[in-house]
């Protein structure tokens, strides 16, 4: 571990990619304060800041994980702009929470099939996936099941997760990571696809 962490940016990033977990925790311990206080800042929110960082790491796992990640030599600010797209996605979404109204667009709102009910056939293949989710949960250390389900089923924040099982942000973020690593590799080797449309 001390080893890991006089790696560069790039290195770490490489061997996380090629399977060494803990080169992605040296990251995380390197950037997580910088990173989160960047999006309180911008949010003026502790709870959707925890979730928005989350969320960040999460994304970039996911994307250095399937062999997307090309930014070399500028890890953080790939980190940063992960972030700032997530933030801004969270006050459209905020935005459009608050004011939905017919007279404000050229098209009729109400017969868009962007806001209709899911089609039976998405309906059945949404739950499907949920099905299978839920057969790969049971084949996850306890600790990580229980992250999945408290995040996913019930909504929680991870700041409201980790006061409920008394562990840092930073721990159950740790779970969470290789929760997704444990259930992608499941759902690989049993030809599953876990996208809900």
């Amino acid at each position: 571990m001390t080893q890991l962490s006089l790696r560069t940016d790039e290195e770490l990033v490489a061997l996380y990619a090629s399977g060494e977990n803990s080169a992605f925790d040296i990251l995380l311990a390197r950037y997580k304060d910088k990173l989160y206080s960047y999006i309180l800042y911008l949010v003026h929110n502790s709870d959707v800041a925890d979730d928005l960082f989350q969320d960040t790491f999460v994304r970039a796992i996911m994307t250095i994980r399937q062999g997307k990640y090309t930014e070399s030599g500028k890890f953080y600010p790939w980190l940063t702009r992960i972030a700032h797209n997530l933030i801004i996605d969270q006050f459209r979404q905020e935005k459009n929470e608050n004011a939905i109204s017919n007279d404000e667009v050229d098209s009729d709102l109400f017969n868009n099939a962007r806001f209709s009910d899911k089609s039976i056939e998405q309906q059945i293949i949404d739950q499907q996936t949920l099905c299978d989710l839920s057969r790969l949960m049971e084949h996850l250390p306890e600790t990580q099941k229980e992250m999945v389900h408290l995040r996913y089923y019930k909504n929680l924040s991870f700041k409201e997760i980790a006061d409920m099982q008394g562990v840092s942000i930073n721990t159950a973020l740790g779970r969470m990571h290789y929760a997704i690593i444990n259930m992608r590799r499941m759902a690989k080797e049993n030809n599953i696809s876990l996208t809900i449309g």
